[in-house]
């Protein structure tokens, strides 16, 4: 019974990180489906939400001036979640005459922040993106060219990570993205991406729903919609917005737990989406986000199946991952070394 355990652990660990990508590129190779890409100056909302974003807001503000699309065709909308350290005074002495704003006094959250952005949108597109990114001048632009195809109904940008040092990020969370980038790059190409890149992309405005209050990934939620409802939902590496990477391991924690948390809700509020027949890209929603969250129980019984295997290769699977679980706290007690030294001062100074 453990051998049995250990190897379905093991297998479905390896297809989530190894097989399916393998299983990617084989389908590509049966056919793709190409974009007809078109460059267009259709009328664009930008819709932006935020919260306490007062270090990010005049920078952001100057970002959304500098993008290179027609001034008359772009409505930059800023939908402000009752901040509570200046943003909205901020945000109204460097924003003008230019910028729509929909100003909140009670927390509601970023999904009904993002509706009541999307109230007052008049583009034919509405484009998403968070405060703490910076779009490239082109962004608009190559978004909205893929609209030209009517297949069309959500198109996702990439994020790309830098290093204040070294340009774009090599580390462990930019090699990351770049898998990511990968993995739909080529779902794209098949059929559809199962979520979009949050700091980055754009829908027609005629196929949007009010998003649920509470909605944790309005970034997948919205693009599963829009598939389900028939529309594909396409990855363009070519529109970028860039973020610095994140230094703190704590940080990313919060980030993963937050997705996966999303990902969990995603499955509650859209059940149709786990019906194979009824979602075109059911194989894609299954592997890149249903078997990620699996990913953690899988890792918890090849551990506890192993320590019942002792014999032969097993031994060496045993090996390993002791190997891999303590080089894991040797980075967490290094990450949070100078944590633990404040810790212990303190201690001391009392």
């Amino acid at each position: 019974m453990a051998g049995i355990v250990f190897w379905i652990a093991f297998t479905s660990i390896v297809y989530v990180y190894a097989g399916y990508p393998l299983l990617l590129m084989l389908w590509r190779r049966l056919g793709r489906r190409l974009v007809r890409k078109q460059y267009q100056e259709l009328s664009v909302s930008l819709v932006i939400a935020m919260h306490n974003e007062r270090k990010n807001v005049k920078a952001k503000m100057q970002n959304c001036f500098e993008l290179d699309y027609p001034a008359d065709k772009l409505q930059v909308i800023v939908s402000l979640d009752a901040p509570t350290d200046g943003t909205d005074i901020l945000l109204r002495e460097c924003a003008g005459q230019n910028v729509d704003i929909v100003h909140c006094p009670v927390r509601r959250g970023k999904a009904e922040a993002l509706n009541s952005g999307l109230a007052i949108a008049r583009g034919e597109i509405v484009m998403f993106a968070d405060a703490g990114q910076r779009l490239e001048r082109s962004a608009v632009r190559e978004l909205v060219a893929n609209f030209a195809d009517e297949s069309v109904g959500a198109v996702s940008g990439a994020l790309v990570l830098l290093d204040a040092q070294a340009g774009e990020a090599t580390d462990g969370v930019g090699l990351y993205w770049r898998y990511e980038k990968k993995l739909r790059a080529m779902e794209s190409d098949i059929h559809s991406v199962p979520g979009a890149t949050g700091a980055i992309y754009a829908i027609r405005r005629k196929l949007f729903e009010p998003l649920t209050p509470g909605t944790i990934l309005d970034d997948v939620v919205i693009p599963m919609r829009i598939v389900l409802g028939g529309k594909r939902a396409i990855f363009d590496p070519a529109a970028r917005a860039y973020d610095a990477v994140t230094q703190s391991p704590d940080g990313e924690y919060e980030r993963k737990k937050r997705t996966l948390t999303g990902n969990y809700q995603l499955f509650a509020e859209l059940p149709r989406s786990l019906v194979p027949w009824r979602n075109p890209i059911f194989v894609q929603l299954i592997s890149h986000k249903a078997g990620r969250l699996i990913v953690p129980y899988c890792l918890a019984a090849l551990f506890t199946s192993n320590l019942f295997l002792r014999d032969g290769p097993y031994r060496i699977f045993m090996f390993l991952q002791v190997m891999w679980y303590i080089m894991a706290c040797v980075g967490w007690l290094v990450s949070h070394r100078g944590e633990m030294r404040r810790a212990q001062l303190r201690t001391v100074g009392q």
